[in-house]
């Protein structure tokens, strides 16, 4: 399994171009989903396993208490898994064809309010190069729904001044264009006007956000920034790596944006990933009632989003 497991990663890899980060949570998956069919199954061989065994493991992850995505991502793994190898005449049968997504099991994402938004933006020191830095940093996330690593890795040729937008190099090498709105675009021209050249320091580097000596900033360095001024907003246990992702959705679609421009945005290849968003929205709907309307009690706390 080990040696297959390796030919299917090294597909990803080379010809599908999925990210770092993808082939590493793929890699943890399929290693402990072979090790189960292995000491719990007592299957050592691919061609061994079969749709019931795959069952058992999936079952086994929700007695556990797995989170929803996981299962999901560690699904999407092993039916890519599995298509590959079959396709590759390795094996003659798909233990994973009648295998469904976990839609029960969908988690809705967790997203700041505006106003909780707002006010983790206001916690950089803007008078410090440091406090521009992470100004410019956040505010983007949040203008944009970009991933972390997507804007750790922008350059300063990913900017359109001119006509105020990015150009995102996404999952597997697919480039889109997002706006950068007017907020995120002062802030980001006052880091590169004033801050970015005294990181410098005379010497060269695509990067767009850097560190105080000039290198390009980490996603560790990044994210221990925002967890402090998540810590002093008094938001620290609601603010994780796509916070700023799931909030700009949320926010475009309460605010009117139609379900194909976010998903354009986002740079989702299916819709169905972008709808997720509406049942968040559909679920702040239900809130402002229960707390507005005379009668906004009455409804359910725990009624279907509908």
């Amino acid at each position: 399994m080990d040696h297959l497991i390796d030919t299917y990663l090294n597909h990803l890899a080379v010809e599908k171009g999925c990210s770092r980060n993808t082939l590493e949570a793929y890699s943890r998956d399929l290693h402990v989903y072979a090790e189960f069919m292995q000491n719990d199954c007592g299957r050592v061989q691919i061609e061994e396993i079969s749709a019931d065994d795959v069952l058992s493991y999936f079952t086994a992850l929700k007695q556990k208490g797995l989170h929803e995505s996981s299962v999901n991502r560690t699904m999407s793994a092993l039916r890519g898994f599995y298509k590959f190898h079959l396709r590759e005449g390795r094996i003659a049968q798909n233990p994973m064809a009648f295998i469904e997504s976990s839609k029960g099991w969908t988690r809705l994402p967790d997203t700041l309010t505006i106003r909780e938004m707002e006010r983790l933006l206001e916690q950089p020191a803007q008078k410090t190069p440091a406090g521009m830095r992470d100004k410019a940093m956040l505010d983007l996330l949040y203008a944009t729904g970009i991933r972390v690593t997507e804007l750790l890795t922008l350059t300063v040729n990913s900017i359109n001044w001119q006509v105020g937008y990015l150009i995102v190099l996404g999952k597997g090498g697919k480039e889109r264009i997002v706006p950068i709105g007017e907020a995120a675009n002062k802030s980001l021209t006052r880091y590169v006007e004033q801050v970015r050249p005294v990181y410098l320091q005379g010497r060269l580097s695509d990067s767009l956000f850097l560190n105080r000596f000039g290198s390009a900033m980490t996603r560790q360095g990044f994210w221990k920034k925002v967890k402090k001024y998540a810590s002093a907003a008094g938001l620290n246990s609601k603010v994780h790596p796509h916070t700023f992702r799931h909030s700009f959705a949320t926010h475009l679609l309460e605010g009117g944006a139609d379900l194909r421009s976010v998903q354009i945005m986002l740079g989702h290849v299916d819709v169905s990933t972008t709808q997720i968003y509406t049942h968040v929205s559909r679920r702040r709907l239900k809130e402002v009632h229960r707390r507005s309307h005379p009668r906004g009690r009455l409804i359910p706390e725990g009624a279907e989003d509908g």
